[in-house]
């Protein structure tokens, strides 16, 4: 008898439909693949710019993040003690209806009484606006712990940045410096980018404690002390301003170096440009021997020197005190090698390599262009150079002095946005900083009134911070005051602490959405439950009402009072716009939505739009007509195709105009978004080949941006290597200026805010006695998981169902530990205990391990002995928000003094191995009740 042929046709999808992945902040096209309404498959789009049809475990898993049982299924109201778990499914008018009173009477009381804080979403641009209509200064999103300084350190610096704002020129670089890169972040393009790399023989070199995924594939790695790579680059800087290898014409055409600078120790003008009567900043001219404004198309300036004025006023160079600086001993290859953990024949061996690739190796295209000041240029001329950072640079306390000494290594070499170097991805560059200044200055915040600005945005000078006149912060989070002066975007890790201490004030209402603050994104997580459930003398909650909305059953979601659940992203419109967090290639603008590929089977709502209509029952003037009905009836998608921030300029840069022909700028199209989804839910314009580099100074460029509202006008991106603003800020806190800081502040303002980079070691380790806690402990994202969302993902379980204590085996000999051993980990705050593995690929004096991975009991639906809670972990019981106790006097917070950015990396532990071998991790909380999950 012979036995059926297994059918090998048979087809498990009757539809396809595009849309957009929510896996991670990469942000691929994906193709749904649909039977009977039902996902059954996801595969990428090859037709998307990001991913080009490449597709992760991530991406491919998101069938099972779509169906978890971690899905919430209706709007929830509170009846038990947070904590408790016990709530009451409530309809969406109802819930609606509660949310609206409780932010009404916040907003016609006291609008600061509302923080509104977000986690890893990607419509920023949304929520900001909101709450500037809204009228509270308290918003920010996930950006205070995740990557401020590093976006602060570029946009001060040169107008870009790392991250998701720009890109290595993967087809021409020839030599790629990898600076604590997480795996979880772009990482189809920088997976594709890196085989690239490899196959034309372009040399990788990664700068990581630890070696996995891709420092594992580089062709060197240089295992770094955590907390050090601002003393690796400034040996490497070292030695090239010895050796005079440096791009000199770069600098003094596109950077701030020949601009004059005011030598009057004590003066209340020390240290700042000197300019002329119409504000232009000054050179000092080779041909005439006198100043000339610096963007004179006839000045010869000079890139060393010191000059005296007319007047009598000593002045010199920018790049003279950079060049001082730099070649002082301190900074020698030798003087800095036992500290970072490198040796000082590597450091001078790379410097050497740098400086070959970029000046012997230099790439040439055959295309004209012109600059700013009308200079013509036959060719585009660049330096094969390329680097890169995240958040193992932006996660220590001196994370914006070390990306701004990485910039100025790329600066030096003249690798930004040219041939091989670093690419701005549009919308940037932007004037360094950007122009936009935070709102919530004393008396900007007025009870039912929109702030007259963003909660967001960058300072240049004390005037510019969110201060009273005693120097209070007007913020929650103290964002923008003198503990965080340049807090582009905000400090989230601290909204908690300072509403249960009531300091700077109290609050009446935290609204949050995909935060999950109570576990994996709470530094000190047992004092942070214990502020969400702590009461007043008259039983209150000191912390009176919390909202929040998630698509899961997180930790969160626990100690919420009113739950309003979200959809998945496979249920929604999304906009992922040039406004906010945009999927630009180096080579053109981009943006994309989501569309709904499947409908919910839940009584869910978009998050979007839910905000949307809270807007719309508030009254706040940007989502009512004057009649007082609802400006975007239908909700999001309304929102994206009509809203306009500048006349023609909206939310989506693609199909604009009446006839959808319009690029960039244009009437607001009705059938945008269907246009969306014809071309595969994405836009993508190709810059023409005269404007893909240089665009900093490219006049061509400059022009068009302009229209399409990137900038202001088409003025030149000057490169700041000498950071005036910084400056502004240290002759205040020597007494000079009409905004002060107060007393206790003057020093740490004088100390950090230095206007050069340098490096000063992580704030914590240097409180802590050495010998205590004498090894560093860092995590960072796995490939196969992406904030805490993937470890509640049946699929990517499998492929990484708990975490472990990773630690060098010489390490461990040491210890007396051995592979598999249980050991307690403590720091200056607490203790864990957690199960070793030992490794060869990290620095010896490094344990490390994957985070969001430990999980609560009972939390996200995972069953109460699942290997995520039981002998998962995370290292956050160990760390605290705020710095060590020092006397008894004030606790800043564990955070970057310049930006406000959260410290994780900085975290110093001491290890043992435990008494107490039994196979089950330490801290363990209370079981968290269980919710029916979704179908």
């Amino acid at each position: 008898m012979t036995e059926p042929a297994v059918n090998t046709q048979a087809r498990s999808w009757d539809e396809v439909k595009t849309t957009t992945c929510y896996m991670c902040a990469c942000r691929c096209g994906i193709r749904v693949h649909l039977k009977d309404g039902r996902v059954t498959y996801i595969d990428g789009n090859p037709n998307h710019p990001v991913n080009k049809g490449i597709i992760c475990g991530k991406g491919a898993a998101g069938i099972m993040q779509h169906y978890s049982p971690a899905r919430l299924s209706k709007p929830l109201l509170r009846v038990g003690e947070r904590g408790s778990g016990e709530f009451r499914e409530i309809e969406w008018e109802e819930a609606l209806a509660t949310a609206s009173q409780w932010l009404s009477e916040v907003r016609a009381r006291d609008p600061r009484k509302l923080a509104f804080f977000t986690g890893r979403d990607q419509s920023q641009g949304l929520t900001g606006w909101w709450a500037a209509q809204f009228g509270t200064p308290n918003y920010a999103a996930h950006g205070g712990f995740c990557s401020v300084n590093m976006a602060a350190a570029g946009l001060y610096t040169f107008g870009g940045s790392f991250w998701e704002f720009g890109e290595p020129d993967w087809k021409h670089t020839k030599y790629f410096l990898l600076f604590g890169v997480a795996e979880d972040h772009a990482s189809n393009p920088i997976k594709k980018a890196l085989g690239q790399l490899k196959a034309r023989g372009a040399k990788i070199v990664s700068i990581n404690p630890i070696r996995t995924g891709y420092s594992a594939i580089a062709d060197e790695w240089i295992g770094i002390r955590p907390g050090t790579d601002g003393l690796f680059v400034g040996a490497l800087i070292h030695e090239l301003v010895g050796a005079q290898r440096i791009d000199g014409d770069y600098l003094l055409r596109y950077t701030n170096s020949p601009w004059l600078i005011i030598e009057n120790p004590g003066g209340e003008d020390d240290g700042l440009f000197v300019r002329n009567a119409q504000g232009s900043a000054l050179v000092w001219d080779g041909h005439s021997g006198s100043p000339m404004p610096a963007l004179s198309p006839d000045a010869a300036p000079k890139l060393m020197g010191r000059y005296k004025l007319a007047d009598g006023r000593r002045v010199v160079t920018a790049f003279t005190l950079i060049a001082e600086r730099f070649l002082e001993p301190e900074w020698s290859p030798d003087a800095v090698s036992e500290r970072c953990g490198v040796p000082a024949v590597s450091i001078r061996r790379i410097a050497a390599e740098i400086a070959h690739t970029a000046f012997e190796e230099e790439i040439s295209l055959d295309v004209p262009w012109t600059d700013h000041l009308g200079r013509y240029h036959e060719k585009m001329v660049g330096r094969p150079v390329s680097m890169h950072a995240m958040r193992g640079i932006s996660a220590h306390a001196n994370g914006f002095q070390t990306c701004r000494t990485i910039h100025l290594l790329q600066i030096l070499l003249g690798t930004i946005d040219v041939p091989g170097g670093f690419r701005y991805k549009p919308p940037f560059p932007k004037p360094p900083p950007p122009g936009v200044k935070p709102a919530g200055k004393p008396g900007q915040v007025k009870p039912n009134t929109p702030l007259p600005g963003p909660p967001l945005g960058f300072v240049t000078a004390p005037s510019d911070l969110l201060v009273d006149a005693q120097g209070t912060p007007q913020r929650i989070d103290k964002a923008y005051s003198w503990e965080a002066p340049l807090a582009a975007h905000g400090l989230m890790h601290m909204v908690i602490t300072n509403a249960a201490k009531k300091d700077p004030y109290g609050i009446d209402v935290l609204f949050m959405y995909m935060a999950n603050m109570s576990w994996n994104s709470a530094m000190n997580v047992p004092d942070t439950i214990r502020y969400l459930t702590q009461k007043e003398p008259d039983g209150s909650y000191t912390i009176p009402k919390i909202i929040y909305s998630d698509a899961y059953a997180s930790e969160m979601v626990h100690y919420a009072d009113l739950i309003l659940p979200d959809t998945t992203y496979l249920e929604r419109w999304d906009c992922i716009s040039l406004l906010d967090r945009p999927i630009s290639e180096a080579d053109g603008p981009a943006d994309s939505i989501r569309q709904p590929v499947a409908e919910p089977d839940r009584d869910v709502r978009p998050f979007q739009t839910v905000l949307l209509d809270l807007g719309a029952r508030l009254g706040l003037p940007g989502m009512t007509r004057n009649d007082g009905s609802p400006r975007y009836p239908g909700g999001y998608p309304d929102y994206i195709v009509n809203h306009e921030r500048a006349p023609g300029i909206g939310p989506l840069a693609g199909f604009r105009g009446p006839s959808g022909r319009a690029q960039g700028r244009g009437a607001p199209n009705p059938d945008q978004l269907k246009a969306y989804i014809a071309n595969g839910c994405h836009w993508y314009q190709e810059l023409p080949d005269h404007m893909k580099y240089y665009r900093h100074v490219n006049w061509a460029y400059l022009d068009w941006a302009t229209f399409f509202g990137f900038i202001g006008k088409p003025d030149p991106v000057i490169h700041q290597l000498y950071c005036e603003p910084l400056q502004k800020f240290r002759l205040a806190a020597k007494g000079h200026g009409a905004v002060l800081p107060p007393p206790e502040h003057r020093e740490r303002i004088a100390t950090y805010f230095d206007p050069i980079p340098y490096w000063y070691p992580p704030l914590e380790g240097e409180m802590l006695e050495a010998q205590h806690y004498p090894l560093h402990a860092v995590t960072q994202r796995p490939m196969a998981m992406y904030h805490s969302w993937g470890s509640q993902n049946a699929w990517l379980r499998q492929i990484l169902g708990r975490n472990w204590l990773y630690m060098a085996r010489q390490l461990a000999a040491k210890l007396g530990i051995a592979d598999g051993d249980w050991v307690v980990v403590t720091s200056h705050h607490g203790q864990i205990k957690v199960q070793a593995k030992l490794m060869d690929g990290v620095n010896p004096e490094t344990v490390w391990t994957w985070n969001a991975i430990g999980k609560r009991s009972g939390a996200w639906n995972l069953a109460a002995g699942a290997d995520e809670s039981s002998k998962g972990f995370l290292l956050n019981h160990l760390i605290s928000e705020l710095l060590p106790e020092r006397g008894g006097g004030y606790r800043y917070s564990n955070s970057d003094p310049v930006t406000g950015q959260a410290a994780w990396y900085d975290l110093r532990v001491r290890v043992e191995k435990a008494a107490d071998q039994e196979p089950i991790s330490e801290p363990q909380f209370a079981t968290l009740k269980m919710f029916a999950g979704g179908k």
